[in-house]
């Protein structure tokens, strides 16, 4: 799920959504748990999913950060 957030980090909300329910539906259906779990499941994919996106954010940050310092300077 950390790879899916950096994949899908610039749609944030959708990613952490996605990653939240579809990890849920993913160890729910090939029996690794059972209903009751299946909260649970969905906050670890969410935070899974969050570690990637707010990488994903960080370096988008980053990017334009230096574009925009590089573009002030007049290189």
């Amino acid at each position: 799920m950390i790879i899916f957030g950096l994949l899908a980090g610039r749609w944030w909300k959708t990613s952490l959504v996605l990653g939240a329910v579809g990890w849920a539906a993913v160890v729910f259906f090939t029996g690794a748990i059972n209903a009751s779990q299946i909260p649970v499941a969905a906050l670890f994919g969410l935070v899974n999913t969050g570690v990637g996106v707010a990488i994903h954010q960080g370096v988008l940050w980053l990017v334009r950060r230096l574009r925009r310092s590089r573009s002030s300077t007049g290189e």
